[in-house]
């Protein structure tokens, strides 16, 4: 029987577990576990090996559902466009074939049992469209479409270099959100203001595994010195949910469960060694470190105090430091939002999380396609708790940003500069689309239409008043150029 490489080294590393599980030395049945975590990164690894060594240049990637792992594998490979089965817009896949700029359409039902390998398709990520072996016609518009997109992106290159004010003269300061290293390239001839949110956790799934605190402080300090004098913002390990499985158990709700500030204030080792790897990076003065799903103040205090712990061993080992490091919470949880004003006297600085304080907040799986249209990021629930937060921010004279995809959006910009937002961080390859925009609109009008948004109860009224808001001010979205 010929059976692929990863199936054999399954069977025989479970063969060795059910003997350890069987064993009557407590100390063996420990190590099942340890063993475990080998198969799985052996397994995964020989099927990187095999898709990677499969797949065709250019080749368009159509599958049930993508991790994270597989879209930065993917990438590497120059695939054009994905497409998945499953997940919503937000899911973190669908973040980074975004961040990349790859074409991506999710949620598309059953896409991977209709379309054959044979077939010629048509991705158009914008709209969310996939045209399947399309006719002459079909062909010859998208190949125009194409062209349009081109010029566009050559006309945006005129807003490289020039500042994100507003015809009234507000400066929104725009960073970039990174996810893989291979980013930064893109960061830099952006124009971005630094790196707003650095995902350390992609890291593990490039490697399958946590690197040590050597390798960590390393990477930070490149990056840290790529952006200089410019600042960057390093969100500590948020593990769990969409992202890098830490454990082999599977929870029943993984996004409420063990993730973030969670799992590492269960893994303390694992916390210290990043945070003396950040410290370690801090040599120019332009990092600050972000703690992801805090919920509670007990969990920011008990974090504060590992990054104290962490300064004094650095100091008795003679590794010099920056000591006046910020530190600041994700507000994505919704009781760090409603307590906002508690935790603003707590931290150095709040960034808002979108894409998780929607879903949490409307009770939305932002990675089911199934509930997709109840993800509403114009919300009012959403739009009032984001002005609550800012306001509370500013009260408290503290530093406050938006990192999530709602940034991203072109149609939320003028609303989200009219709540008070002067920071937002997205993604490199939609940062000069932002600055286009918010060089067409003045501040004072963007809060009159933030004032009215905020007294809609719909989201219907709230676009309704976003989209005239476009019509009035003669300003044109992307999608609608193309």
């Amino acid at each position: 029987e010929k059976r692929l490489p990863e199936f054999l080294v399954d069977d025989e590393i479970s063969k060795y577990q059910k003997l350890m599980i069987n064993a009557h030395e407590p100390y063996m049945k420990e190590r099942a576990h340890d063993i475990e975590d080998i198969k799985y990164r052996i397994v995964r690894n020989l099927q990187k090996r095999r898709w990677q060594s499969s797949i065709k240049q250019n080749a368009v990637i159509i599958s049930e559902a993508m991790t994270p792992a597989d879209t930065i594998l993917f990438s590497r490979n120059n695939v054009r466009a994905f497409v998945t089965d499953h997940g919503g817009l937000t899911s973190h896949a669908a973040i980074i074939s975004r961040s990349l700029n790859i074409p991506a359409v999710v949620g598309a039902n059953n896409a991977s049992h209709l379309i054959q390998e044979t077939d010629t398709v048509i991705i158009d990520g914008f709209h969310g469209y996939i045209i399947v072996n399309p006719n002459k016609q079909q062909l010859s518009f998208f190949e125009k479409k194409l062209e349009r997109l081109k010029e566009l992106q050559k006309g945006l290159e005129e807003y490289k270099g020039k500042p994100s004010t507003t015809t009234d003269g507000k400066e929104i300061r725009l960073s970039a959100n990174v996810d893989v290293s291979g980013e930064m390239d893109l960061v830099i001839t952006s124009g971005a203001k630094g790196i707003g949110l650095y995902r350390t956790e992609q890291v593990l799934e490039e490697l399958s595994e946590f690197p040590d605190e050597d390798e960590q402080a390393k990477l930070y300090l490149k990056l840290a010195s790529r952006v200089y004098p410019e600042t960057i913002v390093i969100r500590a390990f948020d593990i769990g949910g969409d992202k890098f499985r830490y454990y082999d158990f599977i929870e029943p709700n993984p996004f409420l469960g063990l993730r973030g500030i969670r799992l590492l204030l269960e893994n303390k080792t694992l916390f210290k060694t990043q945070i003396r790897a950040v410290l370690r990076s801090t040599e120019n003065k332009n990092v600050q470190f972000m703690i992801p799903m805090i919920s509670t103040i007990s969990e920011v205090k008990e974090s504060k105090e590992l990054i104290e712990e962490c300064k004094k061993e650095l100091k008795q080992q003679g590794i010099s430091f920056d000591h006046n490091m910020k530190v600041g919470i994700m507000v994505e949880v919704p009781s760090a939002a409603v307590m906002a004003e508690v935790f603003a006297k707590e931290v150095d600085f709040l960034s808002i999380g979108t894409n998780d304080l929607i879903q949490y907040l409307l009770a939305v799986d932002r990675g089911n396609d199934m509930v997709a249209d109840l993800y509403q990021e114009f919300s009012p629930a959403v739009i009032r708790t984001i002005h609550y937060v800012v306001t509370e921010a500013k009260k408290a004279n503290k530093g406050v940003s938006l990192c999530g995809e709602m940034a991203a959006d072109t149609l939320a910009i003028p609303l989200l500069v009219g709540l008070g937002l002067e920071s937002l961080s997205i993604s490199p390859s939609t940062l000069l689309y932002a600055t286009r925009i918010i060089r067409s609109i003045s501040f004072e009008k963007a809060e009159e239409l933030a004032k009215a948004c905020l007294l809609c109860s719909t989201e219907i009224e709230v676009t309704g008043l976003i989209e005239k808001f476009f019509v009035d001010n003669s300003i044109t979205r992307t999608r609608n150029l193309l």
